[in-house]
């Protein structure tokens, strides 16, 4: 056969088509699926684990992952793992090459990335745990970036352990839980530090992050939590807890000094990490306010990734739609620009990342649809 410049075009495109047909996979519900972080597609990592995304302040899409290079191995057990990002500026659609964003000497490690995006001065903080398992084993260190451009370049890291920790926590299992922190409607950035000796705290800061405070009054029972803004300023906060085969909630209303606690037996779960945000607020001009959750629905087993949507600020939630009803574990939420909801999650084993949008009307089969209140 005689190769022609025809020829050779006509094979780069076949083979791009492949490789386009193995990022992308089609569900029973026809959402389409982007597997944006493949190990098995790059022989120099052993794994990417524990996803993180936001919308950042100009609409683009910024997507957070641990990049886990000689093993799938936890912080405390990898001697190498970095933060790495991808950026979607067309709602999800199309997505960068692979970015680290945090990437120390051998021996240093990072992982867990979160993330909040403070909506007055339009930057994204980006944290992460760090360990350097040469000089100080077992000893956690907890860091943020940020950017002040939608994602494009990011900070030297900055260690916040000092304001969010106690002394005698120096070598104690802590860390920021991975996923997101939240934005109030009173100019507070809030997130919540896990150290399991203890329970969930919650850390925060009031100055657009030049400082950060520590409440202490620790959450209990809590493992990886997420904390969300209620309609009536109060906080609430969603958690795993492992070997119950639901979720637990914690509600303040008084900052954090105090908290009410209560299992969420609607909310079955297998001891993972999940979602919550919310998604619009009658404050802010929407019909209704909403609150969307996302996790692995099962008692027993990190499969059937669905997500939910409560309409009376988490008392009680939908039975929701299955996303993925094979393997799956962490997951995070974001709402597009346009509207439509975003969730990056582990599946199949955490050998793929995925990303995939859905609108309100696909997620309640028509019953419900984006609409302002007539106020």
């Amino acid at each position: 056969m005689k190769i022609t410049v025809l020829n050779i075009i006509v094979l780069l495109f076949a083979l791009a088509a492949c490789a386009q047909e193995d990022l992308l996979q089609k569900t029973e519900n026809d959402l389409l699926l982007q597997n944006l972080f493949d190990a098995g597609n790059n022989d120099a990592v052993s794994c990417y684990r524990i996803p993180a995304i936001v919308t950042a302040p100009n609409g683009d899409l910024v997507a957070a992952i641990d990049e886990r290079v000689p093993s799938c191995g936890d912080l405390k057990w990898s001697k190498d793992i970095n933060i790495v990002i991808r950026r979607s500026t067309d709602l999800g659609k199309t997505w960068t090459e692979i970015e680290r964003v945090i990437d120390f000497p051998f021996g240093q490690s990072a992982s867990d990335p979160s993330m909040i995006v403070d909506e007055e001065t339009k930057e994204i903080f980006l944290f992460y745990n760090f360990m350097d398992l040469e000089k100080e084993k077992d000893v956690y260190y907890l860091h943020y970036t940020k950017s002040a451009d939608n994602g494009k370049t990011w900070s030297d890291p900055v260690d916040i352990t000092a304001q969010i920790t106690k002394p005698e926590w120096d070598t104690d299992f802590k860390f920021i839980t991975s996923g997101r922190g939240i934005y109030t409607s009173t100019g507070k950035m809030l997130h919540c530090m896990v150290n399991l000796s203890y329970g969930v705290n919650v850390f925060g800061s009031n100055d657009h992050g030049k400082t950060w405070y520590f409440i202490d009054t620790p959450i209990t029972p809590a493992d990886e939590s997420k904390i969300v803004e209620l309609e009536d300023g109060s906080w609430m906060i969603n958690s795993r807890v492992n070997g119950k085969g639901m979720r637990y909630v914690h509600i303040s209303t008084d900052e954090g000094k105090s908290w009410q606690t209560r299992p969420e037996s609607q909310l079955v779960d297998p001891g993972c990490n999940g979602s919550i945000i919310r998604y619009t607020s009658v404050k802010d001009g929407d019909d209704k306010n909403r609150l969307l959750f996302s996790n692995a629905k099962m008692k027993d087993a990190r499969m059937n990734m669905t997500v939910r949507i409560s309409y009376d600020e988490g008392e009680t939630w939908s039975e929701g739609k299955t996303i993925y009803a094979g393997s799956s574990a962490y997951s995070s939420l974001t709402v597009l620009d346009n509207g439509d909801i975003g969730l990056f999650f582990e599946k199949d084993e955490y050998s793929k990342n995925t990303f995939v949008s859905f609108s309100l009307e696909w997620l309640t089969d028509g019953e419900d649809g984006l609409r302002k209140s007539k106020n």
